[in-house]
């Protein structure tokens, strides 16, 4: 078959596919020059989740005449000279415009600052109008409609207008975060009209409008640097997770990114923090030389290469784990409001045809015999210690050398409900804490401690494990055999092709070898590190933390509950356990006032 030159109109169109996926690619790729040209003021209207009309209007820089006509061609943009290794702009290919007039009916109106009058250009299915003068505000306005009309086929493959809607409002929300001094606008009559207002100053006050209030009090700040690339951003306590990633965000440069490199950091980083199905909230901004980092890898933009994905990789992933290490104890606010409304005002129920008067002791839904206290007998034991009373004799007199207990941030032990959840007095409030799984983590904590401290106890193979693997496997695994070793993990080279296993951790028992191996050198290939056996040692450890700690039922003494609250005041990450479940909720004076109608 003869080679020949496809049509300019084909050539756009299979660029459309590329590059359009989607509504909310369009969405996107017209945000980005908005974006570009120094808009302050974006607004974005759709109608049927944006196949039926997608307009972004903006107070940028705008567009001559002569700029307009070569807009819409391929491969012409304002926002790279001679190299592809110095981005700094976002929509830099030069094809969204094109590639949208070959498959919409798009037309564009623009008008420069200063100018008398403005120009507007169309193009429908490809074929492209004359340029025409027309009355305009200063910026851009370019409206698409009827997407994909000049190639059907690709409409089937679209969702129902409600979830094309919602991933436009995720491409504005994303370009929110990203640029807080621009006001965005999201409108239409498929959707309630959506606003984000410019922000200064507080980096966390566009956060806040995207992710809710709520994301405020339960933020970290990260701020860390590593060989010239720099992470900033907020990650989420572990307790405050989402049921899906939707609530991550990460951006590169400036430029929003949804890279599995990046969102495998960010789950490595809370590990044994999150439970299984959940996901933390987390905003990271990572500033790196464009010339370290390649933004050309895909049509859309949304993945990055790193030219060392390693490096980036581990700042995120210390970058976090400090933070949780530092703040990490607290609780989510958002535990005390679960906690306000599960509580129910206590009410008086009818007197029935007999009548009788209704107290707690003698309450109908309650048996005669069962009295209205706590159940457990030892609870007596607290009347030995100094705690809040109704009778008159004065208190014992505490030592004015000695602080008052209440004065720790998880107070002093009050009572233990259930031989299981240990209530707690603290300045302002009451914690409530489960015992079982408070001490599973600090347990836990321990023996991670003591897994970085030395070379972990090794077991020797009566006869050594032959792993046959391909040479750039074996080259890797030799490249980490020293931190493999200090794992307990013994690993050298056998000929061609194959490495021997001499000793593997004691930690893990009777294992497979031949599958730790493999799985070892599939990660270094991908990550570039070694992390997968220390990973499966700490799983190893929270196994032996939960089995090792205080069972649930376990009557504890006073002294118990308060040597548990200090050392979990003392202990990073301490407020959740090893499955990322919370070890404790805190509900303040205010909330508990609040309850009863008192402010």
């Amino acid at each position: 078959m003869a080679i020949k030159q496809l049509s300019e109109t084909l050539i756009n169109q299979i660029a459309a596919g590329e590059v359009i996926e989607r509504p909310a690619s369009a969405a996107k790729e017209l945000i980005e020059n908005a974006i570009d040209a120094g808009a302050t003021r974006i607004e974005v209207a759709t109608a049927g989740g944006g196949k039926s009309l997608l307009r972004v209007a903006d107070n940028g820089a705008g567009m001559d005449p002569a700029d307009l006509e070569l807009a819409i061609r391929r491969h012409c943009t304002s926002k790279i000279s001679e190299s592809l290794f110095d981005i700094r702009s976002l929509g830099f290919r030069g094809e969204a415009l094109p590639s949208i007039g070959s498959v919409a009916k798009l037309s564009i109106a623009s008008r420069v600052p200063g100018s008398a009058e403005g120009a507007e250009i169309s193009v429908a299915g490809g074929r492209v109008s004359a340029i025409r003068p027309v009355a305009a505000n200063p910026g851009t306005v370019v409206e698409v409609r009827d997407l994909f009309f000049a190639t059907p086929a690709r409409l089937k493959f679209l969702k129902t207008e409600k979830a094309e809607a919602g991933a436009i409002t995720e491409v504005v929300k994303r370009m929110a975060i990203a640029f807080p001094h621009v006001r965005f606008v999201l409108s239409g009559s498929d959707r309630s009209t959506l606003e984000f207002p410019a922000t200064t100053g507080d980096p966390l006050a566009r956060i806040a409008q995207v992710l809710g209030s709520d994301f405020r009090d339960n933020a970290i700040s990260l701020d860390a640097e590593r060989e010239e690339v720099r992470l900033t951003g907020f990650a989420g306590v572990p307790t405050f997770n989402r049921g899906n990633s939707a609530h991550q965000y990460a951006f590169v440069n400036g430029r929003p990114v949804q890279d599995k490199q990046i969102l495998s950091a960010i789950r490595g980083a809370y590990a044994e923090t999150v439970p299984h199905g959940r996901y933390p909230v987390a905003v990271l901004s990572i500033d790196i030389d464009p010339a370290l980092v390649d933004v050309n890898v895909h049509p859309a933009k949304s993945d990055v290469r790193f030219r060392d994905p390693g490096l980036v990789r581990g700042l995120i992933v210390g970058a976090i784990r400090e933070a949780l290490q530092r703040e990490g104890d607290r609780a989510s606010t958002t535990g005390a409001g679960g906690m306000l409304r599960a509580f129910r005002p206590g009410f008086r129920p009818p007197n029935p045809a007999g009548g009788y008067s209704w107290s707690p002791e003698t309450s109908p839904y309650r048996p005669a015999a069962a009295p209205f206290r706590f159940a457990e007998p030892q609870q007596a034991r607290f009347d030995t210690v100094a705690v809040p009373t109704a009778r008159a004799e004065a208190p014992a007199v505490v030592p004015p050398s000695a602080p008052p207990v209440e004065s720790h941030p998880l107070g002093a032990a009050r009572a233990q409900v259930h031989a299981n959840y240990i209530v707690a007095q603290t300045e302002d409030g009451l914690v409530i804490v489960d015992q079982h799984a408070a001490h599973e983590r600090l347990v836990f904590e321990q023996m991670r401690k003591a897994l970085s401290g030395r070379r972990l106890p090794s077991q020797g193979l009566l006869i050594p494990e032959i792993v046959d693997l391909p040479e750039e496997d074996c080259d890797r695994l030799m490249v980490h055999a020293e931190a493999l070793e200090q794992l307990g993990l013994s690993v050298e080279r056998f000929g061609p092709g194959a490495v021997a296993v001499r000793e593997t951790p004691a930690m893990l028992g009777e294992m497979d070898v031949q599958a730790l191996v493999r799985e070892l050198a599939d990660e270094i290939a991908e990550w570039d590190t070694a992390g997968g056996l220390a990973a499966r040692l700490e799983h190893v450890a929270a196994t032996m933390a939960c089995h090792g700690s205080v069972r649930s039922g376990r009557v504890l003494r006073v002294e118990e509950m308060n040597s548990l609250l200090r050392q979990m005041e003392a202990t990073p990450g301490s407020g959740q356990c090893n499955h990322g479940r919370p070890t404790y909720v805190e509900l303040k004076l205010s909330d508990i006032e609040r309850l009863f109608g008192r402010s």
